[in-house]
């Protein structure tokens, strides 16, 4: 069994999402959402981003960190301040000793719903029932809940197969 954190950055909402699993058995430890007020210039988000993070990693003590790959995007100052906010992300994984992992939008979303092109509210409704979680779910939450699912599904597949780690 290993546990990690899946975390779905972004410089207005961070999700995280804290599972545990061995690739057959999965389990939900936590999940949630860190909401950042537009008004505070980026700087300081970044800050409570990291600060967060790096919080829940420290009280739930993952062994990995998933998070999705930069996608390309059309506006360029949105892009940049997601590459930020991924940034702060990865940061407190790191300064917490944690395993950094990244994966593809597609690949993700391939591991939890079968289907690499599948809408954000399939992805979420497949969480959903995995962890039979009956409250809705906050988007970025439940993405991030879909990365640490895909590590998982990958890291057990590496194992079972003796394939080197490529995430």
């Amino acid at each position: 069994m290993i546990r990690t954190i899946g975390v779905d950055p972004g410089s207005r909402f961070t999700g995280f999402g804290i599972v545990e699993g061995d690739g057959f058995h999965l389990r939900h430890i936590h999940h949630g959402t860190v909401k950042l007020p537009s008004s505070r210039p980026l700087a300081e988000r970044l800050k409570i981003i990291f600060e967060q993070i790096k919080e829940h990693i420290g009280t739930y003590s993952p062994e990995f960190m998933a998070v999705e790959e930069v996608f390309f995007a059309k506006n360029v100052k949105s892009a940049l301040s997601l590459g930020q906010a991924r940034g702060a992300v990865i940061l407190a994984g790191i300064c917490s000793g944690l395993s950094i992992h990244e994966y593809s939008a597609l690949g993700i979303k391939q591991s939890v719903a079968g289907y690499g092109r599948a809408p954000k509210e399939q992805v979420a409704g497949m969480i959903q029932k995995l962890f039979r979680i009956d409250s809705a779910l906050e988007p970025d939450a439940a993405d991030a809940l879909a990365v640490a699912v895909c590590h998982i599904s990958t890291w057990s597949s590496n194992i079972r197969w003796k394939l080197p780690d490529r995430s």
